[in-house]
């Protein structure tokens, strides 16, 4: 099959070009929103073709650059390629490419990370000036001109609607079988007009299942075949086993006091192979009939659903492994059942995490003795990713949950520290620790009681006299009792590591 075959509009099938062609439409300058969330739905042939036009005009003494939007990160065809040829002025909302990150935290790369829900409505208040160009991959096309979207929906309905012109990628590599899947919500409004977004179950489909788009605005169509990037999962170990036992514990420990359900309440899960072994656990566990409302859905979240654990799952994208997506696609027609696809705006939105009661299961890079959490910058000043959307659902959820193994770097970095180098979750959101040397509930207790707990059950061996020491002179000689630190001493352990290579 074409992508041709899967473009039933005639007015948008006029339009086909290829990938150099429809690159020549977008100049310097612009601000341009494309697809894409976690590797899934990104544009796959454009960003290339555009990378080298911005080489060949760098060349040439031309300074050619662009403002980059996705949903979040996409993958080395689009943030790579762009980054490769210095052609990126400003990047948002989040990104993971090494090449990227690299000229970000080498100052040639301006990022403005965000929190994940609040990009659509950004761009439809106007803060973040004109988005003059979209980049949509898709499924197919139907006559009347709607989109079948991929398998990532993200920002995609706010590029359409906002964007001045309109380039699409049509996919044939994604599957047929997606149509259905999707569930679009177009009753958001700007404020004063806003009203309740009518979302009272994980399974509940309050929009449509395709993106609506002006054919007048398409400038361009492409045809490509071309698979997502797959993430590659490791199995877990030993660290990452230990910290889904811990949550695990925990939430049998929950709903024995009667404070979760028997089959717990909807579970949100950030990237990685923490998250997976938990998922993994779930698996093993007790506890039936489970859901999620969620970003992203990992190998550990289809597992639960193939086993029947997982009753349905909301997302607004896939990130799987290329064994779990090939199982996938090969079933798409049962999965589609139980998955549903939203736009980021819905699938972050804080009002329906808190009204669902949300259990949030997010990653740090380190966490300070009073539970603050840096999520996004290694020694306070590199970024790493972003902060993605689990500021969205750590601040609204019933439950938060962050966790971490208490050292890195063989042992050089500890996880727990005096003072976090920067601080993207106060306190006040960070309900629950988590490493594999134990949990730490933070739920009703002041600061001086939160060292305590954190020091004692997170930290690891080797640093926990560390910080004790710190905490006892911090408290006999902080003139503020409250908080307790020694502002003189609170960073000096990364700075030992800065200047040493060890905490």
């Amino acid at each position: 099959m074409t992508s041709s075959d899967r473009i039933l509009s005639p007015a948008l099938r006029s339009k086909l070009m290829n990938a150099e062609a429809a690159a020549a439409l977008i100049p310097s300058g612009v601000n341009v929103g494309m697809s894409g969330f976690t590797g899934a739905g990104y544009p796959k042939a454009v960003p290339g073709a555009l990378a080298k036009r911005i080489m060949d005009a760098n060349l040439h003494g031309k300074n050619f650059k662009i403002g980059v939007w996705t949903g979040a990160s996409t993958a080395p065809e689009l943030d790579g390629a762009l980054a490769m040829v210095d052609g990126v002025e400003l990047r948002l909302p989040y990104q993971s490419d090494p090449t990227c990150r690299k000229r970000i935290n080498a100052g040639e790369m301006e990022y403005l990370d965000m929190h994940l829900s609040q990009v659509a409505q950004f761009v439809w208040f106007g803060f973040l000036g004109k988005l003059d160009v979209a980049v949509v991959e898709v499924a197919g096309v139907l006559e009347d001109g709607r989109l079948i979207p991929s398998s990532s929906v993200g920002n995609n309905k706010t590029w359409l609607e906002q964007a001045d012109k309109i380039i699409l990628e049509v996919n044939t590599w994604q599957s047929s079988a997606l149509e259905g899947m999707h569930d679009v919500y177009y009753g958001t409004a700007l404020p004063p007009h806003r009203k309740p977004i009518p979302l009272v179950k994980v399974d509940d489909r309050i929009g449509e299942p395709y993106l609506r788009c002006d054919p007048e605005k398409v400038i361009a169509v492409v045809e490509t075949a071309t698979p997502d990037r797959n993430s590659a999962f490791s199995a877990p170990d030993e660290s990452s086993r230990l910290i889904a036992g811990h949550i695990l514990e925990f939430f049998q420990h929950e709903v024995k006091k009667g404070r979760l359900p028997a089959d717990l309440l909807p579970l949100q899960s950030g990237v990685g192979n923490i998250a997976n072994a938990v998922m993994a656990g779930l698996d093993q566990g007790p506890f039936n009939n489970l859901t999620a409302y969620t970003e992203v859905l990992q190998d550990g979240m289809l597992d639960l659903l193939k086993s029947g654990k997982l009753a349905c799952a909301s997302a607004t994208a896939f990130s799987l492994s290329s064994a779990a997506l090939a199982e996938l696609n090969a079933d798409l027609a049962r999965y589609r059942e139980r998955i549903i696809l939203r736009p980021q705006e819905i699938s972050n939105h804080p009002e329906l995490i808190r009204r669902l009661g949300v259990i949030a299961m997010n990653g740090m890079i380190e966490a300070d003795i009073y539970g603050n959490v840096n999520s996004t910058h290694v020694m306070g000043t590199r970024i790493m990713n972003g902060i993605g959307g689990s500021g969205d659902f750590a601040r609204n959820a019933y439950i938060s949950i962050f966790m971490t193994p208490s050292q890195a770097k063989g042992g050089e970095i500890s996880c727990i520290v005096p003072m976090a180098s920067h601080v993207d979750h106060t306190e006040h959101d960070v309900q629950i620790i988590v490493t594999e040397q134990g949990l730490a509930d933070l739920r009703g207790l002041s600061p001086k009681q939160r060292a305590r707990v954190i020091i004692e059950n997170c930290a690891h061996p080797h640093f926990r006299p560390a910080l004790n020491d710190y905490y006892k002179r911090a408290l006999l000689h902080s003139e503020g009792k409250q908080t307790p630190h020694l502002l003189d001493e609170a960073l000096s352990w990364h700075l030992r590591y800065l200047r040493g290579g060890q905490m």
